[in-house]
């Protein structure tokens, strides 16, 4: 179906008796239309549809003037069309010239007419006219006085007006207003050609309204036409504009326009030598701040709009200054309005304004890196000397066993009857070493990777005083006592990266509230249950938890509880010696390996040696293991060995007592204690030198402890004693090791430390006012 208006051979004298092809002003109608269609006959209109709702064309609607006038919505459908294309004016303001003999130029309105050239002779297209943000007038066509052929310009088509937008405009269709193309050859009387003529210029289509949708292969057009054969110049672009009404800013924002099809205002192509004529125009509405474009979109990611207008240069590129090194600039639905674009960091890592990390907020706290640095250090040293005025106030606790003495109490003797039997009165220290049986060490340097722990399987000498069973059961409990939580070595870990010296305190600290709570678990929340004696069950008297005072060696001693059979009881305390004596410390300059002899030692080996010449003994062999090295473990034991051959036996072999030096409880990590081996025997000369001269001896020696001092990180749990006369049984009635001498010491296995420097400088670094102990 076709709607037009007027036919085609009414155009010329209907436009003419409209007198609007030269008119420079804009009819007040077009933009202003009276609410009333019908009021005015005189309306500048050749088709009006007026006070629709919903306008849908599924046909052709054509004509020189439309306007659609107060309707809501206009659809135009796939095959649906509106057109007032070569509807204009065939004159005009921008009519294009033609010469007698020469080609015609193309008429101008929103870009001038291309020029005619035909047999060297040029006919100048139309200028322009009109405005581009506000069109509304007809396009100008081009001809030939004489022959009365010309081509005619696009009409006008005006949707919408100021008062009364559309709400939505919706094309799969076309909507055109093009300038008409000529392809005739114009001739003279004598039968020759003459150039063609121009083609003529686009239209104006003006649009009131909110949004707009032009789909795939739709069209919206106002193009020139294309100028006739032998030279004809193209015709302009017309005029296309958009005049927007209610556009929403910042988060009320909605894209106003959806283009998928054509949108074209181009000039007309020239014919032969002719000019192709100038594009004409697309405009918009000036849009708000934050939009662009004659669409009014949102400005690039980067870049903000303060002013109103469509030009895209107005979106300013954003200061990089104020965008921090890891953040970029993010999407503002609406658009960006002022100079400090939003940004955000490009991890979640990093915390806004400033995307940084939390260490480097910190940082920056304080001013920067160096400021830092500086706060850091005078604030370490600060702590360091807090730390070390409250150890030198307090003191360092010394965690080692302490021989309980008899606590007799006027209170026993005014009470009849014991209120429980943790008041039985504790053993005086010469019963407690009477009733002493064994001392059991516990395995591991105390460390978070490696916390102490007790073997499995009870060792020889106690054999007979424990449940084996209950025993192991016992094991289990007091390992998993002993053992560190992981949150414990992660603090060490930072604190050894931050402030080593706060490690330090902060290792110390976990060994000590470790030791104590072994303590408190075996003398009060285990119930003895592994002992045979119904006595030391029932008082919780039989195991006692000690440790050296740098906390590196633990141990637990076993007890007779005084109801055992006087046979077994002889028996049991034979077999105290062979005894060994674990060194603590880590052989480091501020920790040297050393020999803490307690008050229970002393009064064990006071039965066989006397207390001064003990003592003299610690003393000396103290001052000898300052010198030892773990580093150079071989190297620095070799005068300690020496030394006890030369001044440490002479003095006790009289005694009847030996000493020598030995390694004890290898662990998986390759870890082993340093000791000694105490023989006491009646018969301990006989033994000694029945095994020196023992041909076999050395070579037995050397094939029981070859594999521990080889490096072996498993020990070897039944290898014989020592070099003298201890025979086959194992150290100490349980502990695995072997005795150095000058043969094995070549052999003793040792951790290589490559960073030495790095590990001197950490390793022998404490807070001001620590004491080392001397022994």
């Amino acid at each position: 179906s076709v709607v037009q208006a007027p036919l085609d051979e009414d155009v010329r004298s209907s436009l003419d008796a409209l007198s609007i092809c030269e008119s420079k002003t804009c009819p007040s109608e077009l933009i202003a239309p009276p609410d009333d269609c019908h009021v005015n006959s005189s309306l500048s209109f050749t088709i009006q549809i007026c006070r629709v709702e919903d306008i849908t064309v599924g046909g052709i609607v054509k004509g020189s003037i439309i306007h659609i006038h107060r309707a809501r919505t206009v659809t135009v459908t796939d095959g649906g069309a509106i057109s007032a294309s070569e509807l204009g004016c065939k004159a005009g303001i921008g009519r294009g010239t033609f010469l007698k003999y020469g080609a015609g130029g193309g008429a101008g309105h929103g870009g001038q007419g291309g020029i005619g050239i035909y047999n060297g002779m040029t006919s100048e297209g139309g200028q322009r006219y009109g405005s581009a943000y506000l069109p509304c007038e007809l396009g100008s066509g081009t001809g030939s006085p004489e022959s009365g052929d010309d081509s005619a310009g696009g009409g006008l088509i005006v949707i919408g007006s100021m008062k009364w937008p559309l709400a939505r405009l919706l094309i799969y269709g076309s909507v055109s207003s093009d300038g008409e193309s000529n392809r005739d050859t114009i001739g003279n009387s004598s039968g020759s050609f003459k150039g063609g003529i121009g083609g003529g210029s686009g239209g104006t289509i003006l649009f009131f309204l909110q949004g707009l949708l032009v789909e795939k292969n739709s069209s919206l057009s106002a193009s020139g036409g294309k100028g006739g054969i032998h030279g004809g110049g193209g015709g302009g672009g017309g005029r296309i504009h958009f005049h927007w009404s209610n556009i929403a800013t910042g988060d009320e924002f909605v894209q106003i326009a959806s283009i998928n099809g054509t949108v074209a205002s181009s000039g007309g192509s020239g014919n032969d030598d002719g000019h192709f004529g100038e594009d004409g125009t697309i405009t918009g509405k000036e849009c708000p701040v934050g939009l662009y474009g004659t669409f009014c979109t949102e400005c690039p990611v980067g870049t903000y709009k303060n002013v109103a207008g469509s030009n895209s240069s107005l979106c300013t590129p954003c200061s990089l200054n104020a965008l921090p090194n890891r953040a970029d600039f993010i999407y503002v639905r609406g658009g960006v309005t002022q100079p400090s674009c939003p940004y955000k960091c490009i991890s979640a890592k990093y915390k806004m304004p400033n995307c940084y990390t939390p260490l480097e907020e910190v940082i920056y706290t304080f001013g920067g890196p160096w400021s830092f640095a500086v706060f850091l250090f005078f604030a370490i040293i600060l702590l360091a000397l807090i730390l070390s005025a409250v150890r030198v106030k307090i003191g360092e606790s010394e965690v080692t066993y302490r021989a309980t003495s008899a606590i007799h109490n006027d209170a026993y003797a005014s009470s009849p009857f014991l209120l429980s039997l943790a008041e039985v009165p504790g053993a005086s220290r010469a019963e407690e070493t009477q009733s002493h049986v064994h001392r059991m060490y516990f395995m591991g340097p105390n460390t978070f990777r490696e916390p102490w722990h007790l073997p499995y399987s009870p060792p020889e000498s106690i054999i007979g005083i424990v449940y084996e069973d209950a025993f192991n059961r016992f094991i289990d409990e007091i390992n998993l006592v002993a053992a560190f939580e992981w949150w414990e070595g992660s603090v060490h870990s930072i604190l050894a990266v931050l402030a080593y010296p706060c490690a330090w305190s902060w290792k110390q600290w976990r060994r000590r509230k470790k030791i104590h709570r072994l303590q408190e678990y075996v003398k009060s929340e285990y119930d003895h249950s592994c002992l045979r004696s119904c006595r030391s069950r029932a008082l919780y008297k039989g195991l006692k938890v000690g440790s050296t005072p740098d906390l590196m060696v633990a141990y637990i001693d076993f007890f007779l509880g005084g109801d055992e059979k006087r046979l077994d009881v002889a028996a049991t305390i034979q077999k105290r010696f062979p005894m060994c004596l674990i060194f603590g410390g880590e052989g480091s300059y501020m920790s040297p390996y050393h020999l803490h002899s307690d008050t229970l030692l002393s009064n064990l080996l006071g039965q066989y040696v006397s207390t001064a010449i003990w003592n003299r003994l610690v003393a000396g062999l103290n001052t000898q293991l300052r010198s030892v090295k773990q580093g150079s473990i071989r190297s620095t034991l070799g005068p300690v060995v020496s030394w006890i051959k030369s001044h440490g036996n002479p003095q006790l072999e009289r005694h009847g007592v030996r000493v020598e030096l030995g390694w004890f409880q290898a662990t998986a990590s390759g870890y082993y204690q340093l000791g000694i081996v105490v023989a006491v025997n009646e018969n301990f000369y006989k033994s000694h030198h029945h095994h020196e001269h023992a041909p076999d001896f050395g070579d037995r020696s050397r094939k029981n402890f070859a594999v521990p001092l080889l490096g072996s990180k498993q020990a070897i749990q039944d290898q014989p004693c020592t070099s003298y006369g201890v025979s086959r049984k194992r150290l100490t009635g349980g502990v695995t090791g072997g005795v150095i001498n000058e043969e094995t010491l070549k052999s003793l296995d040792y951790k290589r430390d490559y960073l030495f420097p790095l590990s001197l400088l950490l390793r022998n670094c404490r807070p001001i006012g620590y004491a080392v102990s001397n022994h």
